[in-house]
């Protein structure tokens, strides 16, 4: 078996390969502050019946790198790969810096293209990304905040507005502060996503291009937009699995 990591800066995902399938995931909380100990007593509770012999992990958070690297090398004494530039993943990136994407937006277009030969993929977490794929490569990508940092900054800024739950209210209008703010963000966030893809789409004359989403916070958002979007919840797991195969 194999571990796969996407560190991100909201969460940290977690997959067990075998048989190049993910057979369980998991996700906990990113927190620049816990050290690699910290880690280890997080994880080992999730990992300590899995016979792990090697691991990678994709990372854009770079000094949760290495609490993590350490302690999976102390839990499973071995010495995980760190997914760089220069590593092979097969995907052409046409953007003005190929080192300046990000590992998980190419973990993302990796997986998509082995679903499909173009697509949109909106990556719903710490930020809100949009990724054109077609013909094996990455050839365009909007990034926006995500709700929850939205969610943070308004409130920080507004005095008066308290912390809340993200959950959707089942109505747009409300009378109550909590379910006022809740379905601002909430359906707010659905009505943009919609018309950054009709925008796209339009830019691109692709009016029936395929669009996916994932993230930790897709499952929230896409329920709600009035436009055909298929969620793959593991879609940077099974990227990461390419990826792995790759670099044997």
């Amino acid at each position: 078996m194999h571990l796969l990591v996407d560190i991100g800066n909201s969460s940290i995902f977690l997959g067990i390969e075998e048989n190049k399938q993910i057979v369980k995931s998991f996700r906990v909380n990113s927190d620049i502050n816990k050290s690699a100990d910290e880690y280890l007593l997080i994880i080992v509770p999730l990992l300590r019946n899995y016979q792990i012999t090697d691991a990678l992990i994709c990372s854009v958070v770079p000094i949760l790198t290495s609490a993590i690297k350490k302690a999976i090398k102390t839990l499973f004494s071995i010495e995980p790969k760190i997914m760089g530039f220069g590593m092979k993943t097969g995907l052409n990136i046409k953007t003005d810096d190929p080192k300046g994407v990000g590992s998980d937006l190419i973990a993302d277009s990796i997986a998509a293209l082995n679903h499909f030969d173009e697509c949109l993929i909106l990556d719903l977490g710490t930020a809100t990304k949009y990724l054109y794929v077609n013909n094996n490569s990455l050839t365009g990508v909007a990034i926006g905040p995500g709700v929850a940092v939205s969610t943070k900054a308004m409130i920080s800024h507004a005095a008066l507005l308290p912390n809340i739950e993200l959950v959707a209210p089942k109505k747009v209008l409300n009378t109550a502060t909590v379910p006022c703010m809740q379905a601002g963000i909430i359906y707010g966030f659905s009505s943009m996503i919609e018309g950054m893809i009709l925008k796209i789409k339009k830019e691109l004359n692709k009016p029936d291009l395929k669009i996916i989403a994932t993230g930790g916070l897709a499952s929230l958002i896409i329920p709600l937009c009035d436009i055909d979007i298929t969620i793959y919840p593991n879609l940077i797991l099974e990227g990461l699995i390419t990826i792995f195969y790759k670099n044997l």
